[in-house]
């Protein structure tokens, strides 16, 4: 489809706002892709397969595949109201009298999910397409080590950059044999998904944002205050999802931008209803500066590392827009 019909394929999500703006969520599992883009205000175009055309956005995959583990009807209304008959729970805990169900139980696993069809989430948008071009394309990571920021501005060279690299951390649960959260990359988030190299896609991607004027963004869920080694904690649901809604209201793309040291990446001084002084990580660090810079500087280390096997496809310009370590 990419070279025959100028179709860009995405491994992401996509969901559309009541005015008809677009968003594309692209991460691993574990980063929640598909807890955010089960948003109660916008309408859900699809979970996880969509292509990107002269026409718009639409979805090639008929259901949803959400992890459950500490599922609740506060946290996730959408998704909790989509477990139902028809849908299909995997490695869950449940009373085999009331045939109840206990999300937070991980005996069997952390990796506990449900599949049910898209038409089961009450916002769903079918057919699940949009005539609207994206108007916001967020790259999602869960990072361990607590030092990306948890919302970060792209332009054209880090996006292909950070697109590329498809970083998070892989979270205990997400795959057999993983018990504490490891550095990866996946090119694209979808590498076993490939037919062309990675630069293509990229290109692509970083030509119809720039077509469309639409935004890029590095939205971190990951670990604050420090890594989960050190004692942090995971990025709260609710502030994760006030960022995102400032990005979807065009708040966050006017208040004032600092530059984050290294990674080189744009952060907001301010973001409504997200306390300040979690959005730049050097200043929200607890464990000690020292430490701090270590980590980063490790975490830039493994960026670079992994991308020397893309450089040459890539442009000067997009191997500068990595860390400088």
């Amino acid at each position: 489809m990419p070279i025959k019909h100028n179709v860009l394929t995405l491994h992401s999500s996509a969901n559309e706002g009541k005015n008809g703006d677009v968003t594309l969520f692209f991460g691993l599992s574990g980063t929640g892709k598909t807890t955010l883009s089960a948003d109660p205000n916008r309408a859900l175009i699809g979970d996880d397969e969509h292509c990107w055309s002269d026409n718009g956005v639409f979805n090639i995959e008929g259901g949803c595949y959400a992890k459950c583990i500490g599922l609740s009807a506060e946290k996730e209304p959408d998704i909790y109201g989509a477990i139902r008959y028809g849908s299909v729970l995997e490695n869950v805990v449940f009373d085999p009298l009331t045939r109840a169900v206990d999300y937070d139980d991980s005996t069997l696993t952390e990796n506990t999910r449900c599949a049910y069809p898209i038409e089961y989430i009450s916002n769903a948008k079918i057919p699940c397409l949009s005539t609207n071009m994206p108007t916001n394309i967020i790259l999602l990571t869960c990072d361990a080590r607590g030092v990306l920021p948890p919302i970060s501005k792209l332009d054209r060279n880090q996006t292909m950059f950070h697109f590329i690299s498809g970083y998070t951390s892989k979270m205990a649960g997400t795959e057999d044999g993983v018990t504490e959260p490891q550095a990866t990359f996946s090119s694209c988030f979808a590498q076993p998904f490939l037919a062309l190299h990675p630069m293509r896609y990229a290109k692509m991607l970083a030509d119809r944002i720039e077509a469309n004027n639409a935004n890029a963004w590095l939205l971190n869920t990951g670990w604050v205050g420090a890594g989960f080694s050190q004692g942090g904690k995971r990025c709260p649901l609710k502030y994760t999802r006030a960022i995102l809604d400032a990005i979807h209201s065009g708040e966050l793309a006017k208040v004032q931008y600092e530059n984050y040291d290294i990674f080189n990446l744009q952060v907001p001084t301010t973001c409504p209803k997200v306390p300040d002084d979690m959005l730049n990580p050097k200043k929200a660090w607890t464990a000690g500066a020292d430490s701090f810079e270590a980590e980063v500087k490790k975490l830039g280390g493994l960026f670079n590392e992994n991308f020397k096997k893309y450089e040459s496809e890539a442009t000067p310009e997009v191997v500068k827009a990595g860390p400088a370590v």
